[in-house]
């Protein structure tokens, strides 16, 4: 199985973590996917991907206001960058000794421990153990774009699996679970509607 390296470890919580990366390394990550950090040969913890970002420096602020920026200097800018792309990451559980929980991690991965992007295999087998159980972190989450976080997710488990009937079967709990929340069950199915239903 080929193992994506997209990052290594920042900063951790239980309810999440903060990983970082070169600017040549960000190819695969993306908004909404699902990485997993391996601490041990037994026990990894599972997030999903809910902002990116890239701070500036003294040399970025100066080239803005630059007229005439060199491809070369862009590119020296974007390849050997010391400020890391950093990606936020909402756990959303862990697997221990082979079983996948769709709960808070025990414990949260360490300092420069890798984050890899979920292969196919990976996608699959998380979202298929238990019955949408990890949604209830993504819901009760605060000051991320729910909705919009929801439908990439769902996008990418579509992408991936294939699996239409998933899809139906998570709109269909989603929709049960924010039945006493209208303006976030507007917002989760708007955000389905343009994404997942194209």
């Amino acid at each position: 199985m080929t193992q994506i390296e997209i990052g290594r470890l920042l900063r951790a919580g239980t309810t999440g973590f903060i990983a970082g990366c070169r600017v040549s390394q960000w190819t695969v990550p993306a908004f909404g996917a699902l990485v997993r950090a391996p601490l041990d040969s037994n026990y990894q913890v599972f997030g999903l991907i809910h902002d990116i970002h890239i701070d500036d420096d003294g040399l970025v602020r100066q080239l803005v206001t630059s007229e005439n920026v060199s491809d070369e200097v862009m590119r020296d800018n974007r390849e050997r960058r010391i400020v890391p792309v950093e990606m936020s990451v909402l756990a959303v559980g862990y697997e221990q000794d082979g079983r996948i929980f769709h709960l808070l991690p025990p414990r949260p991965p360490l300092s420069l421990d890798v984050i890899y992007a979920c292969e196919d295999e990976d996608l699959s087998r998380f979202t298929s153990a238990g019955r949408f159980g990890y949604f209830r972190h993504i819901l009760r989450a605060q000051d991320i774009p729910i909705g919009e976080l929801l439908a990439a997710h769902l996008d990418q488990v579509k992408q991936k699996t294939k699996d239409e009937r998933w899809v139906e079967n998570a709109t269909q709990e989603l929709i049960t679970l924010l039945r006493d929340d209208y303006p976030t069950l507007m917002s989760v199915l708007g955000a389905l509607g343009d994404s997942v239903v194209s």
